[in-house]
């Protein structure tokens, strides 16, 4: 079960506390640094000092960080033009030297395009499944070749296809959402990971079966995608330090333990063996208070010594 610790600075980082939070992650062992690329604060808060750039961020950690992998979960189709993401990845897997994933989605926050006059149309699937086509084949295209497409709300026209990935053929793609039908064939074709949140084992239980189905219709090894799950993390050494958490959130300790990751070092260990009964094999660790270190290193300490025969395979959870 690798773990990764996943952050929402829309709402309010600062660059230096990304990047602490983010070291102390790589010092603990985690398997990945991720973050959501949003540019407006979600619910009551001020969101200062403002939004950061998900991959001018991912930039920097890239030169800052040695082993840690990088990415979005998940950048919106509707913030940038393919060719322009298709390069923007492409450097910063360079500048990590081959750490970077790409999470990628139709986008959803209207409110955030309306701030920063980001076009919103109503329909986003076509060109999210656009994106992934162009994306993937300007990294796929060898070297001094040309690259061309042609479709509906996207032309490409003898494109060099530069820069590449340090990755091959490319960096990791996510995919993720509860859509029925098109998500998941979407996921069987393009994704190594397929992505749930924010919710419950059984609760995901039948998009982790819709996406194996899709895998099977395509033609693909099921076991050939990575199912992981976003779980909110709140966890505490005693209950009582628990609900100091959650409070400190602004979220409700008893919800938690229900949708999210919250509870003792033990009820953690009990918690994820459920997911991984589904099949699950990676957790993002939404982290919401990035100051927090301490937390991220009780998981580190508490936690992961005891997934080791989940690991391994050697025990089972019912």
């Amino acid at each position: 079960m690798d773990l990764r610790i996943f952050t929402e600075p829309q709402q309010g980082a600062s660059y230096d506390a990304l990047l602490r939070l983010a070291q102390t992650s790589e010092e603990c062992a985690y398997d990945a640094f991720f973050r959501s690329d949003h540019y407006l604060v979600m619910g009551d808060g001020d969101g200062l000092p403002g939004p950061t750039d998900a991959w001018t961020h991912l930039a920097g950690l890239a030169r800052e960080t040695s082993r840690i992998r990088l990415g979005t979960l998940v950048s919106p189709v509707t913030f940038r033009f393919p060719g322009i993401l298709a390069i923007q990845v492409a450097q910063v897997d360079q500048m990590s030297g081959g750490r970077v994933e790409l999470g990628l989605g139709a986008g959803w926050f209207e409110a955030e395009h309306r701030a920063y006059g980001i076009p919103f149309p109503p329909k986003r699937f076509d060109l999210f499944e656009e994106q992934l086509a162009i994306i993937t084949g300007l990294w796929k295209t060898p070297v001094g070749e040309r690259f061309g497409f042609a479709g509906q709300h996207y032309t490409l026209e003898d494109s060099p296809a530069l820069p590449k990935p340090v990755q091959s053929p490319h960096p990791p793609i996510i995919i993720g959402g509860g859509g029925p039908r098109r998500t998941p064939a979407l996921a069987a074709r393009y994704a190594a990971e397929f992505n749930l949140g924010f919710a419950g084992p059984e609760a995901m239980r039948p998009g982790f079966e819709r996406v194996r189905a899709a895998c099977v219709a395509a033609g693909r090894d099921p076991d050939s995608l990575v199912l992981s799950a976003a779980l909110a993390l709140c966890c505490g050494k005693d209950d009582a330090q628990v609900r100091q958490r959650a409070d400190a959130i602004r979220r409700d300790a008893d919800e938690l333990r229900r949708d999210g990751l919250a509870g003792t070092p033990d009820e953690l260990v009990e918690r994820i063996g459920q997911y991984a009964e589904l099949g699950v094999s990676r957790l993002y660790l939404q982290v919401l208070d990035i100051e927090d270190l301490d937390q991220v290193e009780l998981v580190a300490s508490d936690v992961v010594p005891q997934l080791e025969p989940l690991r391994r395979g050697m025990i089972t959870f019912t």
